[in-house]
């Protein structure tokens, strides 16, 4: 039946994927390490967390131990940089605000990948718009990216894998243009499809279900019944049904965590104090940040489970708030209070943290019929001049003095670079 002008315009979606994004934000500021191996570490520089292709084709395998691949490092002169999240995070939303601008919705999937809307697109020349999006990205960020298209989101996934596998794509490939998609699916691992634990994956093989062209042929039905629905909508997926729609808006979070090992060991209160007070600091900005009040608060410590010259000690306090709250001070002094009780001198304690859940959105605050309005909208302005500070000026320009001045228990990043987007005394200086 030929198409009209009231035909339902046919789903298409675009997943954009920053190529090895951790190290190609280290190249933006370091151009001469482009071609060259480059490595990120995890927090308190422990173990390999992205690397450039340079260093995947050197054999460095992701989360090795650094300090087991010094000598390796040092060989090939693999560039080594500690986590910088503040230059991460600010070019991905960089990112995110180039892509915005070629598709009518957008989904941000993680800092390194978002998912674009292209239905009505159908009468588009995808490869040549997704190169330009590619091109487009990388020239006005510095990022390179890789796009996968398909008419649903987990083709668009496999698509995107194939995209960076596949020699000559170029980074983008639009899976409907195969003419031969059974060949393509065949080669794919069960367990590289998005969507398909480690757990499942073993499942499936058990049953001979090995590939994603074997998973395709599976009845939904079946699938939904010997497994779960989550997977039944995968095998629809992979045969062309889109069942899991483009999120728009981010659904509220059921908890904010901030917890860290320690660069040293903790061995004094008053450190633990401080870095508390750190902890509940980042955890209420990620309050504010996503418009959300705390009801709960615990706080957690703990000494090594690996050392075996000290007795283990792990302990955590719970306790609910009268009235839903995101201001730092109120946080920090009831954590301080939990602290108390579950601290025990003579420890070596190696991680803290504070959680923070049963989180309402601010509008549903419940309030308390006794309490002053004033205080609220005191404690409202000042969280607000807090963070415009601090957003303008760097995190932890404007902080509680019980969080310290620096501190050897803060997180080892020894091989930090500069925080060029976000600190103004770091900005790269053109001579």
């Amino acid at each position: 039946m030929p198409s009209t002008a009231f035909d339902t315009p046919a789903k298409r979606f675009g997943i954009v994927d920053c190529n090895n994004f951790y190290a190609s934000c280290e190249r933006i500021f370091a151009p001469h390490l482009i071609g060259k191996p480059v490595v990120v570490l995890s927090n308190n520089d422990g173990c390999i967390i992205a690397r450039s292709n340079e260093a995947k084709a050197l054999g460095i395998g992701m989360g090795m131990a650094y300090f087991k691949s010094k000598q390796l490092l040092k060989k090939h002169d693999v560039a080594v940089f500690s986590s910088n999240y503040a230059l991460y995070g600010d070019l991905s939303n960089r990112v995110m605000t180039v892509l915005a601008t070629f598709a009518p919705r957008i989904e941000v999937y993680s800092i390194d990948e978002a998912f674009l809307d292209f239905e009505g697109f159908d009468r588009w020349d995808l490869d040549s718009y997704g190169r330009e999006i590619c091109g487009t990205t990388q020239q006005w960020t510095g990022i390179p990216v890789s796009i996968g298209i398909g008419s649903t989101k987990t083709l668009a996934k496999l698509a995107n894998r194939l995209s960076k596998k596949m020699p000559g794509l170029n980074g983008v490939f639009d899976f409907s243009s195969c003419e031969d998609q059974a060949a393509l699916l065949s080669a794919v691992a069960v367990g590289d499809i998005w969507g398909v634990g480690r757990r499942w994956a073993d499942r499936l093989q058990r049953e001979s279900i090995n590939t994603a062209l074997d998973l395709q042929q599976c009845d939904p039905a079946m699938i939904k019944k010997r497994f779960n629905v989550v997977l039944a909508r995968t095998v629809q997926e992979l045969n062309g049904v889109s069942c899991i729609e483009l999120e728009t808006v981010q659904a509220d979070r059921q908890q904010v965590l901030c917890s860290r090992s320690f660069g040293v060991r903790v061995t004094e209160a008053k450190d633990m104090r401080h870095a508390i007070t750190h902890f509940m600091t980042r955890a209420a900005e990620k309050l504010r940040k996503q418009k959300l009040l705390a009801t709960v608060l615990s706080v957690h410590v703990s000494t090594s489970p690996f050392d075996d010259r000290n007795e283990y000690y792990s302990n955590a306090a719970t306790r609910r708030l009268i009235v839903p709250t995101d201001d730092t001070r109120e946080l920090t002094r009831l954590a301080q209070r939990l602290l108390k009780g579950i601290y025990v001198d003579g420890h070596s304690y190696q991680r803290a943290g504070v959680m923070l859940t049963e989180l309402v959105n601010h509008r549903n605050q419940q309030t308390d019929l006794f309490d002053d309005n004033t205080n609220a909208e005191r404690s409202k302005e000042l969280m607000m001049v807090l963070d415009s500070i601090n957003s303008q000026m760097g995190n932890s320009t404007l902080h509680l003095a019980g969080e310290g001045f620096g501190g050897a228990w803060r997180m080892k990043q020894l091989l930090r670079s500069p925080r060029y987007t976000t600190r103004a005394g770091e900005l790269r200086v053109v001579r």
